[in-house]
């Protein structure tokens, strides 16, 4: 029991446990509380990792755990954005709509070939967690339809890249880098 109560694992559940504050907040109107919240629930993804490296803390159980905590907040970052810039949402319907299709045929795929869902955290991925934290804090400020089309895109790309490395390489390290790090490995 002890090896999942580690810091690491319990920021990860920290984004799954506080994310419906996140809701209420935005709901209620909140607005000023709700970038607040965010910000502190989108900096535990940085630092979950992080402590869990540098003190050895890495686990499967963190991993899987850190994953489910990744899909979660930023499925719900596609619905405040929406609450936030509902006409930057519209304008990149398209687009969303192929993320969300291939975000489906990742884990459908996963699911199939390795019995469970994967996510990995390729370094587009990672990349692309970031931005969306961004766009979630720059919709306060300014119109991120553009940002919106940016990140959205890349995350296509890095579905498409992910669902090939499923495909050639099958259960590889979650963490890996890209489907280039990987080729280069064999």
């Amino acid at each position: 029991m002890a090896i999942y109560l580690t810091i690491p694992n319990l920021l990860s559940a920290s984004r799954i446990v506080f994310l419906p504050l996140l809701f209420i907040l935005l709901y209620n109107g909140y607005y000023y509380p709700f970038l607040v919240g965010y910000i502190l629930l989108g900096s535990t993804d940085f630092f979950d990792g992080l402590i869990a490296r540098r003190f050895k803390m890495v686990s499967h159980f963190g991993k899987e755990l850190d994953s489910l905590a990744d899909l979660f907040f930023y499925i719900a970052s596609a619905f405040f954005l929406y609450r936030l810039q509902p006409e930057a949402v519209a304008a990149n319907s398209i687009y969303l709509t192929i993320f969300f299709i291939l975000l489906g045929l990742s884990f459908i795929l996963s699911a199939i070939l390795f019995r469970r869902p994967v996510m990995m955290h390729t370094v587009i991925l990672r990349f692309n967690a970031v931005m969306v934290f961004f766009v979630i804090i720059s919709s306060f400020f300014f119109d991120v339809t553009w940002f919106v089309r940016l990140v959205v895109s890349l995350y296509i790309l890095g579905f498409l890249e992910e669902i090939a490395i499923f495909l050639i390489f099958g259960d590889v390290d979650p963490d890996s880098k890209s489907i280039i790090h990987l080729i280069r490995k064999v």
